[in-house]
């Protein structure tokens, strides 16, 4: 046999052997964003991608149905050091989980700007998108879970803003994490239509200003909405229900807008001796050391206290508001007196006994929610062995025939008969 006739053969088959090799490389999402231009839509497709990207060009990463980026519990998942990037459509899981590396599903660097992250679902990780010092970020219908094998203070938060203006967060689903949304040293941002379960503050503010908190709905957390530290907030059409300690705190908040929330059921948290935990008493509304604020509009029902007034809060405007069914409606521990109506508006308490003879409306009767007994049982709760004796019931007595000798608290002057028309469709369904 020639043999040298066999070589072409041989030749061939070697050369096509190496296409179909070259054909089964496989394949690799870092080298095609590597490779893109500013500007390429990279199409993610489906599969299990272990990962870690970093976007330092502005390009769109949109996922094929079920392409997955995995992180394989390290670093972030998705680093992002450049402007008017996209990042859509895509599952993103296993981020590490150092806190002090802050690592996240999508880690968005400080200076970028115009940065979109839309209908991803963002699992197993730390921080879910974490914004440090970014400008005109949208986070739009993602859904995000934590790590809930972790301490919830091992956690991170579903969605974390670090000195970030002018960003709009809406529409995300977020659970199983520390908070579900933090905003920190972050001005002019808006914060709507967010849904957020089984987490510790389902949003919580520190030291920012002229925010827009609307539309979002707080259920099953330690705390609905923790605002601290901030002014200039409009904090409109919110819900928390089911929470454990309240349903908004303010704590420092100044010169904000609170109107036409809603609170529902929140009743507290207790020991193993059916004591209630000092700090989660279950209050609607706790307003602590806040001044000049507007509360209005708002529905608070079936909570163990509907609000609660505290530790220098005054000059606030508190009106409009519906107390239905509340174990206690106020619980006001201050030395000075206030009204709680506006231009002969005040609010509607399920509880009050008065009448309305002309029947505008307007009961004639100031509703005053707390004595000298309730204000004595506040401040020595072991007091409250006395609640039947009759040194508790003559000062009772006293105080409701000599209004003289009540101590300073609430009154309402213009208590409404009925709930506000725009939340009566809203109480008890």
């Amino acid at each position: 046999m020639n043999f040298r006739s066999l070589w072409p053969l041989l030749f061939l088959l070697l050369a096509a052997s190496g296409l179909c090799l070259a054909a089964q490389a496989p394949y690799s999402l870092e080298k095609t964003i590597a490779e893109a231009t500013a500007g390429t839509v990279v199409n993610v497709p489906a599969g299990v991608h272990h990962v870690h990207l970093h976007l330092n060009k502005s390009i769109s990463l949109v996922g094929s149905p079920g392409a997955v980026l995995d992180g394989d519990g390290s670093g972030d998942v998705i680093r992002v050091s450049a402007s008017h990037v996209r990042i859509n459509d895509l599952t993103i899981r296993h981020s590490g989980t150092d806190l002090t590396a802050m690592n996240a599903g999508i880690y968005i660097d400080r200076a970028v700007d115009d940065v979109g992250v839309s209908n991803n679902r963002i699992e197993n990780v730390l921080f879910g998108v974490y914004l440090d010092g970014a400008n005109h970020v949208v986070v739009n219908a993602n859904t995000i879970v934590g790590v809930p094998q972790l301490r919830v203070s091992d956690r991170g938060d579903g969605i974390h803003l670090w000195n970030d203006t002018g960003c709009t967060i809406s529409g995300n689903d977020v659970s199983k994490t520390r908070d579900g949304i933090y905003v920190y040293v972050s001005p002019d941002n808006k914060i709507e239509n967010n849904r957020i379960h089984d987490v510790r503050y389902g949003v919580h503010y520190m030291y920012s200003k002229q925010n827009l908190l609307e539309g979002n709905i707080s259920s099953g957390n330690t705390a609905g909405f923790a605002l601290m530290a901030s002014d200039h907030l409009r904090v409109k059409g919110n819900q928390a229900y089911d929470d454990m300690s309240y349903g908004f705190l303010l704590n420092y908040i100044n010169y904000s807008e609170i109107r036409g929330n809603e609170v529902r059921n929140i009743q507290g948290q207790f020991d193993t001796d059916g004591q209630v935990v000092d700090g989660a008493e279950g209050k609607a509304i706790f307003v602590y050391l806040s001044q000049g604020n507007t509360i209005t509009d708002n529905l608070l029902e079936r909570s163990r206290i509907g609000i609660h007034v505290t530790a220098g809060s005054d000059q606030n405007n508190i009106y409009g508001n519906a107390f239905v069914d509340n174990q206690t409606q106020v619980m006001y521990v201050q030395n000075n007196s206030e009204e709680w109506s506006q231009h002969h508006r005040g609010n509607y308490w399920s509880n009050y006994l008065g009448w309305d003879l002309n029947g505008d409306g307007i009961g004639d009767v100031p509703y005053r929610p707390n004595d000298g007994v309730d204000v004595l049982l506040w401040r020595y709760p072991s007091a409250r062995v006395l609640m039947s004796s009759p040194s508790i019931l003559l000062m009772r007595y006293v105080q409701h025939a000599f209004p003289v000798f009540t101590p300073p608290s609430v009154q309402d002057s213009f208590p409404l008969m009925r709930i506000p028309e725009n939340l009566r469709a809203r109480a008890n369904d």
